[in-house]
C-alpha cells in the first residue's frame, strides 16, 4: 500500500532570500560539490592547453569514472525524482537540478534568484565556458538565464505558468567574469497568462532587457501525477 500524501505539508519555496537555500539532504549536498567540481573541470578544460598525451590520460580517467558513477542506481528527469520520494519536494528538486538554476547541475552557471514584494532578484556569473563573441557571453544563454529568472519572478503573481513568449534586447554585449544583477516585476496578470518584465546589469549598466508572457497550462504544471504518462 502506497503511503498518503502529507496535504499539511509546506510549500517550499527556495526564493525567500538572497541566501541560498541549503540542500534538502546529504545526498544533495554532496552532489552540489560533484557539481562544483565538474564546472571546475569545464573551465580548465576550455582554458588549459596540456600537451596532447595528457588529455588523452586525462580523458581516459574520467570515461573510467563516467562507467563506475552510470552503475549507480538513476532517476531520469525530475518526475522519476519526484515519484521516487526520497529528494525532497518539487520546488526542493528544482533548486537541485533544473539546467539553468540548479546547484547540483554542472550546466548551470550558478544563477542566484530571490523575491521581495512583487519584485524579483538575482545574481549570476558566467565564466569562459559561456563564451560567445571574444570576452562575452553567447547571446543564447543570456536569454536561457533571462528565461530562468523571469519565470522564478512571476511566483510572485501566484499564477506560475510556462514560457510562452520570450522578447529579448541586447542592448550590448555581456561580458564574461564579471558579477551581473538582474531584477524583474510582474506586470500585468490576466486569466492564465501572466508578463514579466526584466533586465540584466553589468556594473550597473544595462545589457539586456526581456519581456516574458507565462501562460498556466489549463490542466495545471507538470507533477509527479504525470509520471506514469511520460514512461515508455
Amino acid at each position: 500500500m502506497s503511503e498518503t500524501p502529507k496535504a499539511s505539508a509546506p510549500i517550499f519555496n527556495p526564493f525567500e532570500s538572497q541566501e541560498i537555500t541549503p540542500p534538502y539532504s546529504d545526498h544533495w549536498h554532496a552532489k552540489r560539490r560533484v557539481a562544483d567540481a565538474i564546472r571546475k573541470l569545464t573551465d580548465v578544460l576550455i582554458t588549459s592547453t596540456p600537451p596532447v598525451d595528457e588529455l588523452h590520460d586525462i580523458a581516459q580517467r574520467l570515461e573510467q569514472q563516467a562507467e563506475e558513477f552510470a552503475s549507480c542506481k538513476r532517476l531520469y528527469g525530475m518526475l522519476e525524482f519526484i515519484g521516487d520520494g526520497n529528494h525532497g519536494s518539487q520546488g526542493e528538486l528544482s533548486h537541485e537540478i533544473n539546467a539553468v538554476g540548479g546547484w547540483s547541475n554542472p550546466l548551470s552557471p550558478g544563477l542566484n534568484m530571490w523575491l521581495e514584494d512583487t519584485k524579483a532578484y538575482g545574481t549570476v556569473r558566467c565564466g569562459y565556458a559561456y563564451e560567445g563573441p571574444p570576452g562575452f557571453i553567447h547571446g543564447g544563454f543570456v536569454a536561457a538565464i533571462m528565461d530562468q529568472f523571469l519565470g522564478m519572478a512571476q511566483i510572485a503573481g501566484k499564477k506560475p505558468g510556462m514560457t510562452g513568449t520570450l522578447s529579448m534586447r541586447y542592448l550590448r554585449p555581456t561580458p564574461l567574469n564579471t558579477d551581473l544583477d538582474l531584477e524583474a516585476e510582474v506586470f500585468i496578470l490576466e486569466g492564465r497568462k501572466t508578463l514579466v518584465k526584466g533586465e540584466m546589469r553589468a556594473g550597473g549598466t544595462v545589457t539586456a532587457t526581456c519581456e516574458g508572457l507565462f501562460i498556466r497550462p489549463a490542466k495545471g504544471l507538470p507533477s509527479a501525477s504525470m509520471r506514469s504518462e511520460t514512461q515508455s
